[in-house]
C-alpha cells in the first residue's frame, strides 16, 4: 500500500477498496461456478434418464460467452457492502473460495438445474405430443422441429434464470432487494444479455439454422412457460441464503475467536519481553485508567495503548499525561474496533492522536484514541 498523504483516512479507504475488490472476485467466482455446475447437472440428467439433450454444443458456447459473461464481469465491479469494514480481517493463507461458498454454489446450481429441467420436461410434453424420452420423440413426424421448440423454451428460461441469479449473487447473505440497483454495471450487463437472447431466438437464419432455436414458433404460450424458471430460481435461491447467512455468521465468529487468541498471545509475549528487558508496566488511573507499557532499550515489540474518552479535549489531555510520564512510547499494536469509520491525525507533543469511532457506529463522537510515536522505526 502506497501512502499518498499523512491522513489516516486514506489508509482506511485503501483497506476498504481492497476488501471490495476481493469480495467482487469471490462473487464472480461463485456466480460463474454455480452457472457451470448447473449446466453440467442438466446435461448429466438428460444423458442418464434418456431425455433428449437439452441444448446443442453451439448453444452452450453461446450461453457461456455471450449471456453469462457480462453479468459475471459486472459482479466483479460491485461497489461493496456498507458493512464491509466491520468484517474481521481474513487470514493470509485462506483460499479465495471457502467451504461455505462451495456449498452455496452447489445449492444454487442445483436450484437452477431443477427449475430448468422442470420447464424442459413440460415443454417436451407439450410440443412433442406427450413424449419426453429420446426413443419416443425420434419416432414422431417432424421430430427435429418439435424438439427445437422445447429446447427454445428451455433456452429462454435458462437465460432469464441466470439473469435473476446474477442479481441474487450480489450478496451471499442479504436479500435481492437490498440496494438492488446499486451496481449500474449490472443493469447494463443484463440489458446486453437480454438483447443477445432475443437476437438468438428471433433473428431469421441465425436463430433457426445456426443456433437451432425459434422464438416465434413457440408462440406466446412458450414464452409464458419460460417464466416459471426465473420465478422458481428467485424464490429458491433466496431461501438458500438463509443457510448461507448462518454459515457466514459462524465464519465471522471463528475469525473473531482467532484474532482474540492472537491478540492475547501477542500481549503475553510483549509483557514477558518487557519484564526480561527491565521495562515497566504502568496502570495510571490519573491518566484515564489506561494500560501503558514503557519503552525498553530492547527491540521494539508491538504494544497495546488505548485511551477511552468521551471527547477530543479529554483525550488530548490523557495523551499528554502519558507522554509526560513515559517520555516516549514505542510503536503500539492497536487493540481497538474492527471498523474504523472516521480518523484524523494531529501532531501533539511528539505523538500522533487518531480518533476512532465505535465498532457499530452508534456514537457520533470519537471514543478511542491511539498514541503512536514519531520515531525512526515508524
Amino acid at each position: 500500500m502506497i501512502l499518498t498523504d499523512d491522513n489516516f483516512c486514506s489508509i482506511v479507504k485503501a483497506v476498504e477498496k481492497g476488501r471490495v475488490i476481493y469480495s467482487g472476485i469471490q462473487k464472480f467466482v461463485a456466480f460463474i461456478m454455480s452457472v457451470h455446475i448447473a449446466e453440467v447437472m442438466q446435461i448429466f440428467f438428460c444423458i442418464v434418464t434418456g431425455v433428449p439433450v437439452m441444448r446443442t454444443p453451439l448453444q452452450i458456447l453461446f450461453l457461456i460467452l455471450v449471456t453469462d459473461l457480462p453479468p459475471s464481469i459486472a459482479l466483479g465491479m460491485e461497489p461493496g457492502e456498507k458493512t464491509i469494514l466491520k468484517e474481521r480481517p481474513r487470514p493470509k493463507d485462506e483460499p479465495v473460495v471457502l467451504g461455505w461458498m462451495w456449498l452455496s454454489m452447489v445449492m444454487n446450481g442445483a436450484v437452477l438445474s431443477i427449475v430448468i429441467i422442470i420447464v424442459y420436461i413440460i415443454s417436451l410434453s407439450r410440443y412433442c405430443d406427450g413424449s419426453v424420452f429420446q426413443e419416443d420423440i425420434a419416432q414422431l413426424e417432424d421430430s427435429s422441429t418439435k424438439l427445437m421448440k422445447a429446447r427454445t423454451v428451455a433456452f429462454i428460461s435458462l437465460v432469464w434464470s441466470e439473469n435473476v441469479r446474477s442479481y441474487t449473487s450480489r450478496s451471499f447473505n442479504r436479500p435481492i432487494w437490498h440496494d438492488m440497483f446499486g451496481n449500474s454495471h449490472m443493469q447494463k450487463a443484463i440489458i446486453l444479455a437480454q438483447l443477445c437472447l432475443y437476437a438468438a431466438v428471433l433473428i431469421p437464419f441465425f436463430s433457426d439454422h445456426i443456433l437451432e432455436l425459434s422464438g416465434l414458433a413457440v408462440g406466446w404460450e412458450g414464452w409464458l412457460l419460460a417464466i416459471i424458471g426465473p420465478l422458481g430460481c428467485l424464490v429458491m435461491c433466496e431461501l438458500c441464503k438463509i443457510i448461507t447467512a448462518f454459515q457466514v455468521g459462524n465464519y465471522q465468529k471463528r475469525l473473531a475467536e482467532r484474532h482474540e487468541a492472537e491478540d492475547h498471545r501477542l500481549a503475553e509475549a510483549s509483557r514477558d519481553h518487557h519484564r526480561k528487558s527491565g521495562g515497566a508496566v504502568f496502570n495510571d488511573k490519573a491518566a484515564g485508567g489506561i494500560m501503558v507499557q514503557a519503552a525498553a532499550p530492547a527491540p521494539v515489540v508491538p504494544m497495546a495503548l488505548a485511551a477511552k474518552s468521551s471527547g477530543h479535549d479529554a483525550s488530548r489531555q490523557t495523551v499528554h499525561k502519558v507522554v509526560d510520564k513515559l517520555g516516549r512510547v514505542e510503536e503500539p499494536r492497536v487493540h481497538g474496533p474492527a471498523d474504523v469509520t472516521e480518523a484524523s491525525m494531529k501532531k501533539r507533543a511528539g505523538v500522533v492522536t487518531m480518533p476512532f469511532c465505535s465498532c457499530f457506529g452508534l456514537f457520533p463522537t470519537p471514543k478511542v484514541h491511539v498514541v503512536y510515536s514519531l520515531g525512526i522505526q515508524n
